[in-house]
């Protein structure tokens, strides 16, 4: 699979009593399909997963998955404590077509997690999942950093793919992508533009629900509803390594100088097209015009994503025309000094 670009960390909206609110869930998938985003991830950590029971989980997938147009690449973070709930939400995300899935590393144990431990975990999550598998570094929320050398180690795995580290060190993102070029290289299906196919892309339109009526049959007063007629997808083959992706807003262009192959972003939720702006620019060799467009959102960045968290990318995504609403106790909404700030940040950055 191939994973190249931006992708937007989605959100999960609430209802005031904390209930999803899924009908924004579908609004906010289907504008981020109208972008220039290369896909979405659901249920990131900017997805407030670890909020979400197991049902709920489910649903969210559903809903994101049957919002989402067919050309975008939709990734499911599905990490769990324990390999077993890892790959039955991984199974899932399958079922509704994802085209990959993030795992985090496990923390409960944290002292008893050691690198053995660790690697067994992806190994056996990756040996039982039906979709191919991105390793998530995010050492801010998970007390753990996934080491360079096990990094390396599972890049020879051939159903993980790669990674999204938001440690927000591009030192290391210069370090992973020197550590796994040697490793398995892929052969990968994609446009004829040289962009990812997803699995929706190729789903038949009866099996995704959709139905069609032969002309002759309305014709003669009776119809039946049948499958559409195939479209073929014209597609070509493309060799991809492993692949690295920056989680962190404030250094995309400089991730992508040392080798990261593009970003999923929390910024991305509520300025899409202000991040997608970097990532073109720098794939149109116009360096100065990326690192301007960088530098456009690094404030904004750093204070919202960095700073004030999921409530402050929930407000963010209000204020920009997406829906955030509140965060999931016991995380707390931002007060009214802090919407302030929030809105002078976004002031130029409306998209």
């Amino acid at each position: 699979m191939l994973i190249e670009g931006v992708f937007a960390a989605t959100t999960t909206p609430f209802y005031p009593d904390e209930r999803i609110y899924f009908r924004k869930l579908e609004a906010n998938m289907a504008r981020y399909s109208r972008s220039l985003l290369a896909g979405m991830i659901v249920l990131g950590s900017t997805g407030e997963a670890v909020m979400l029971d197991d049902a709920e989980s489910r649903e969210v997938l559903r809903v994101a998955a049957e919002a989402t147009a067919p050309e975008k690449v939709l990734v499911a973070g599905v990490g769990h404590e324990s390999v077993g709930a890892t790959v039955t939400l991984a199974e899932v995300a399958a079922k509704y077509r994802y085209d990959a899935v993030l795992v985090r590393p496990p923390s409960y144990y944290s002292g008893q997690l050691t690198s053995a431990a660790m690697l067994h975990y992806f190994h056996s999550v990756a040996d039982r999942s039906p979709l191919p598998v991105l390793l998530y570094n995010i050492p801010k929320c998970v007390p753990y950093q996934i080491p360079i050398e096990i990094i390396a180690e599972l890049a020879n795995h051939p159903n993980i793919i790669g990674i999204k580290d938001s440690s927000g060190s591009v030192e290391r993102i210069r370090d992973t992508v020197a550590a796994t070029k040697d490793a398995l290289r892929r052969t990968v299906t994609v446009t004829p533009i040289f962009e990812a196919v997803t699995g929706r892309m190729c789903t038949p339109a009866a099996e995704a629900g959709g139905t069609f009526v032969p002309a002759g049959d309305l014709a003669g007063g009776s119809a039946v509803a049948t499958a559409p007629p195939a479209v073929p997808i014209k597609t070509r083959s493309r060799e991809v390594g492993f692949q690295v992706l920056c989680g962190s807003g404030s250094t995309v262009f400089a991730s992508l100088e040392s080798g990261a192959c593009g970003s999923v972003l929390a910024f991305g939720a509520c300025a899409p097209q202000a991040c997608q702006e970097i990532y073109l620019a720098w794939k149109d060799h116009d360096l100065k015009l990326a690192e301007e467009k960088q530098q456009r959102i690094a404030a904004a960045n750093n204070r919202i994503v960095g700073g004030l968290g999921i409530a402050g990318v929930k407000y963010a995504c209000d204020f920009n025309g997406y829906y955030g609403g509140c965060p999931r106790s016991p995380l707390l909404g931002l007060t009214a000094e802090e919407k302030t700030e929030v809105e002078g940040l976004l002031a130029l950055i409306r998209n």
